[in-house]
């Protein structure tokens, strides 16, 4: 009897808990009952078409719903394209955007982010040179690749600034981080950089065809993009995911996406620099 009236108090106090994060929504979105958000599936384990069935597949897709849940919300999926993020949240096209987006400082002007994944930039090489690049000092004077839409260029230059002195790395940009491992498969760069969020999962699809070469050379956030003066929404999804966190099903989604590395342990808001 004792055990059952525990059960009970518990999923009464799930069930308030569920609630008061709902009300706390503005008062659109809750008439609504939906948050519209904004993503580019092209970006595997983040979001990704599945192959098999075409239905949206990810971490961020699962993140998503998750935290629809929690606010007692659907999750309306937009798929657009990356130009388009900061003005469908300018213009109120869509309410958020998730969709493994980067908090910059640069980007706090139109958006606010609460961040939910910690990652960094990491070099890697095609397998079969692997012998060549034992560390990263190995990279000073070659040629890296990554892509220009990102602020890898950024850290690589200041990487490359404070360790290769005289022998500079060969920047080389890409369109996006598929055309800077295609780059890397035909020999036309030496190296290429990529978030240490997606790199496990690339090398799992294909086997023996990279080798990472040190660790992440710089720290991160990724988060969920909202407008700047919808602070009741941002409020309501970083308590969301703080208790996705608490019920352990935060980790659970990172360890299915093999993001456990990826950790953060407990939702900030604008903690990228």
């Amino acid at each position: 009897m004792l055990m059952k009236r525990l059960f009970v108090a518990a999923a009464l106090l799930t069930t308030m808990i569920s609630s008061a994060l709902a009300v706390e929504l503005p008062p659109d979105i809750a008439k609504r009952g939906s948050i519209k958000v904004a993503l580019v599936p092209n970006y595997p384990p983040m979001e990704f078409h599945d192959p098999a069935t075409n239905a949206l597949s990810g971490f961020d897709i699962d993140l998503g719903e998750a935290l629809g849940r929690k606010l007692g919300v659907k999750i309306e999926w937009t798929e657009t394209s990356f130009a388009e993020f900061m003005p469908s949240i300018s213009t109120g096209r869509v309410d958020a955007i998730l969709s493994g987006f980067t908090d910059y400082a640069s980007r706090h002007e139109i958006a606010s982010f609460v961040d939910y994944l910690r990652s960094g930039p990491k070099f890697f090489v095609q397998q079969s040179r692997a012998s060549e690049f034992k560390d990263m000092a190995a990279l000073c004077g070659k040629k890296v690749g990554a892509s220009r839409r990102t602020m890898f260029p950024a850290e690589i230059d200041k990487w490359s600034q404070k360790n290769c002195a005289a022998n500079p790395i060969q920047f080389v940009g890409t369109d996006g981080s598929a055309d800077a491992r295609t780059q890397l498969k035909q020999g036309r760069i030496d190296a290429a950089v990529q978030g240490n969020e997606t790199l496990p999962y690339l090398m799992d699809l294909e086997p023996g065809a990279y080798a990472p070469v040190g660790n992440p050379f710089a720290t991160q956030f990724t988060g969920i993009a909202l407008p700047v003066k919808e602070k009741a929404l941002q409020q309501a999804i970083a308590e969301a995911l703080d208790a996705l966190i608490a019920d352990g099903t935060y980790r659970t989604l990172l360890a299915k996406w093999k993001l456990s590395d990826n950790a953060i342990e407990k939702a900030t808001i604008n903690a990228g620099q």
